[in-house]
């Protein structure tokens, strides 16, 4: 019989054991586990997550989870995807202090707020919330101003949902949201607002005036003699053609001769 108030242990693994850590890593110590994917398992509680301090890459995406309290502990925890959870806030995860790269996209995160206590990792350079090919997001990323939001709150922060804001290409993905941007059909527009203009001025595509060359000149006199010839040529072998078929074949003769 089990002790009054302690949870049975699932056999399919909704919450973490020894064991399935052990069975998923192939490490006999939970401190050497460097590595884990826990990817859709069912997950609903982290169970003893915790008691890998060395974990370093952490998947747990497509489970059930509601909370992250057991990562708390993981200081090495560089990589981390929880992606398509049930989860409400990342409070947990400020005293993960080498994380550099969090995927946290399809959750129920609501408020810009609740991103606040990812302020302190200074190494966090890889933040997403939403995947539009995978169709995750979370409810707060339906803001207008999420962007400018996640970017003031985080300003460490290189890349957001796959697109760099910092650093090299940064410039080319803000291009690619300001033409995305001028390109949306405007119901209301502005009054004074300046006509597209063409990009190049009149006559650009015009041809300009031939210019006599002796060159040319001689190089045509040359073809128009060469073709002559070819006519020339093509009446003398329907001479000889003509000929011979008098020769071969007399008018009233029922011989047929293929050539």
């Amino acid at each position: 019989m089990e002790p009054q108030g302690e949870k049975p242990v699932e056999a399919d693994g909704v919450s973490i054991t020894p064991q399935l850590l052990k069975s998923h890593s192939g490490e006999f110590a939970l401190e050497s586990i460097l590595l884990l994917k826990l990817r859709g398992l069912g997950l609903v509680e982290l169970g003893c997550l915790g008691q890998c301090l060395g974990l370093e890459w952490l998947d747990l995406s497509g489970n059930a989870l509601t909370q992250l309290g057991p990562l708390a502990s993981l200081r090495q925890l560089a990589v981390l995807n929880v992606a398509n959870n049930r989860l409400t806030g990342l409070e947990p995860l400020a005293a993960c202090e080498n994380l550099q790269s969090l995927n946290a996209a399809g959750n129920l995160l609501a408020t810009p707020g609740q991103l606040q206590c990812l302020a302190g990792l200074r190494g966090l350079e890889y933040l997403r919330l939403r995947d539009p090919l995978a169709r995750l997001s979370n409810p707060l990323c339906a803001s207008p101003s999420y962007w400018a939001v996640v970017r003031e709150l985080l300003p460490g922060l290189k890349v957001v949902d796959g697109e760099r804001v910092t650093g090299r290409g940064s410039e080319f993905y803000q291009l690619c949201r300001d033409l995305d941007s001028s390109s949306r059909p405007s119901s209301s527009p502005e009054p004074g607002a300046a006509e597209a203009q063409p990009w190049v001025g009149p006559g650009y595509w015009e041809l300009w005036p031939t210019r006599s060359s002796s060159i040319v000149e001689e190089a045509c006199r040359q073809f128009q003699h060469t073709l002559q010839e070819c006519r020339d040529l093509d009446q003398q072998a329907g001479d000889s053609l003509a000929q011979a078929q008098q020769t071969l074949g007399p008018a009233g003769s029922t011989s047929s001769f293929i050539f």
